[in-house]
């Protein structure tokens, strides 16, 4: 690093060039030309900033050309803070535990559910974790992602729901399908909550099938389910989709590549994840993805570090991580993880506080 000292400051007949960024106190910088006009200003130097004024659109000159300075802010319900809550281990529990999605390491304890339960489901939004469901419950319930501890009743699904769906666009959580018992005990049902607002669920449309142990993920805009099974034995590759801002019934998207329930499910903006999963004989390893704007069939991924159903997924935007799963008699405490953006294998994380599967997943900061 170089230091400047400067002890006068005069008028100069020729400009001082500084061929380097320059940083002025604690996170200033020297800013070499910045326009706000509608016409193009001149003259033009590499670095020059322009505020176009009569398109609203702010450029950067590099190169011989201005370039559209393009400011996507993050998605809501992306962070680097992935909770895993609730689940089996030799039994039911309500513990919450986190990882820091960028680095890697063994998960920490966060607090506790308002009550023990499996097989519920999670999402994200306006700094919340909402816990959706779970074995012969309704129960929703909240934590703030960026202060550990217990968490606090949200209100009630429509029905008692296990095995769901769930995503949301960082306003609106959408809740599909599930296992809901009694007579026709898969349902196609998908309902919604805004996170901000403690309340009961609404309903919001239906899924293209009925089904529980499904996978959902979503890009902001559109919500989308995968897979899954109905009845006994019926295992599916479906993936339907909806706009999350807009109620209604799901539409056909395409198929996975493998035919599976029990998988999780992340995105990043633009990619859908869907991992692992019992494709009816065995447990899988197996990656799919897809486009979340482009409807068609998921491409392979790669593979998780150890095959495994029931795995529970979440995001950064960036990086997905996987923790848990397993067949009820034998959890898994693995937690491995990919970069969205490059298909290739799994690599290892670290460990959930304990082995344990039938968890739910969610992220934010």
């Amino acid at each position: 690093m170089s230091t400047i000292k400067v002890d006068t400051i005069t008028n100069a007949a020729t400009e001082v060039n500084f061929p380097f960024d320059a940083k002025v106190g604690d996170g200033g910088f020297i800013q070499r030309e910045y326009y706000s006009q509608a016409t193009e200003p001149t003259p033009l130097n590499n670095g020059a900033v322009w505020y176009d004024t009569g398109k609203s659109l702010t450029k950067v000159y590099l190169g011989g050309a201005w370039y559209i300075v393009e400011i996507v802010p993050p998605l809501p319900f992306f962070g680097d803070r992935g909770l895993f809550g609730g689940g089996l281990t030799t039994s039911t529990i309500n513990n919450i535990d986190y990882v820091t999605i960028s680095t890697t390491g063994n998960a920490t304890d966060f607090g506790d559910l308002t009550a023990a339960r499996y097989a519920l489901s999670a999402l994200a939004g306006d700094g919340r974790g909402v816990f959706n469901g779970g074995a012969t419950v309704n129960t929703i319930d909240y934590v703030t992602i960026s202060t550990p501890g217990n968490a606090t009743d949200f209100g009630d699904l429509l029905t008692t729901n296990y095995f769901s769906g769930t995503c949301s666009d960082g306003t609106t959580g959408v809740i599909g399908g599930g296992y809901v018992g009694g007579g026709t005990p898969d349902s196609n049902v998908i309902q919604y909550i805004t996170i901000a607002t403690p309340g009961n669920a609404i309903d919001f449309g239906d899924l293209t099938i009925s089904v529980n142990a499904l996978a959902a993920c979503s890009d902001g805009t559109h919500g989308v389910f995968a897979g899954g099974r109905s009845g006994a034995s019926t295992i599916h590759n479906t993936i339907s989709y909806i706009t999350i801002a807009t109620t209604g019934n799901a539409t056909d998207f395409g198929d996975l590549t493998l035919a599976r329930d029990g998988l999780g499910g992340c995105s990043n903006r633009t990619r859908g994840i869907f991992a692992g999963g019992f494709d009816g004989s065995t447990d899988s390893n197996v990656i799919d993805y897809i486009t979340i704007a482009t409807p068609s069939n998921a491409t392979d991924f790669g593979d998780l570090t150890v095959a495994r159903r029931y795995t529970s997924a979440s995001s950064n935007g960036s990086r997905a991580v996987f923790g848990g799963g397993g067949d009820y008699g034998s959890p898994s405490n693995v937690i491995d993880y990919v970069t969205i953006d490059t298909p290739g294998n799994a690599t290892d994380f670290g460990d959930l506080f304990a082995a344990t599967t039938v968890r739910a997943a969610c992220s934010g900061d």
